[in-house]
């Protein structure tokens, strides 16, 4: 669980010097801080910061986790950090954009392929995929970014029993299991920042 935790903590950190160094200096474009409306409505907070870095060219880190120890008996509780880089096809924040990204998550859930089970899952892993949004500027302060994606996750993760408390896998050190499914989608409220 300790390793898990310091997961956690190291991604919070990166996250917050990654805004931090988005949100001073002179470079190129404004910075956006954004909240996602449709995750955040599911208890499943989710905040990041994108920032203009050339022409047709914005980073973004987001942050999304959810703070629920458990729901109806089974682990929820998840981190997951990413960095996209984001072409945008017509012009920076507005109209539509393909992103790149790679990303670090924390768990200490009941994965989806275990739902109805005894069992839940403790680890981390490494995530990479892509993004298609589309961004509508609403006025001079305030966009919307519609965005959905996904990709690989590769997770080092330990199986234990809801009931017990033991390990269910056998296995003396983590599993490894690499997946590809949609894990990003909603609709980004963003403020610009100066």
């Amino acid at each position: 669980m300790a390793r898990i935790g310091n997961t956690c903590l190291l991604i919070r950190n990166l996250i917050a010097l990654a805004a931090l160094l988005m949100t001073t200096g002179n470079t190129v474009g404004q910075a956006y801080i954004k909240g996602n409306a449709m995750s955040t409505l599911l208890g499943l907070p989710h905040i990041g910061i994108e920032k203009g870095v050339g022409e047709f060219s914005t980073v973004q880190f987001d942050i999304m986790g959810s703070p629920w120890k458990s729901i109806q008996g089974k682990p929820r509780q998840f981190v997951l950090a990413i960095v996209e880089y984001r072409h945008h096809f017509s012009s920076k924040h507005n109209g539509f954009y393909f992103g790149g990204h790679v990303g670090g998550t924390a768990y200490n859930l009941q994965k989806w392929n275990y739902i109805n089970s005894d069992q839940y899952q403790k680890g981390f892993g490494l995530v990479f995929g892509g993004t298609l949004g589309y961004q509508v500027p609403i006025n001079e302060k305030i966009m919307l970014d519609c965005f959905v994606g996904g990709g690989s996750h590769q997770g080092y993760y330990k199986g234990y029993s809801i009931s017990t408390g033991e390990r269910y896998d056998g296995t003396k050190n983590f599993n490894k299991r690499g997946e590809w499914f949609p894990y990003r989608a909603g609709v980004m409220v963003s403020y610009k920042l100066r």
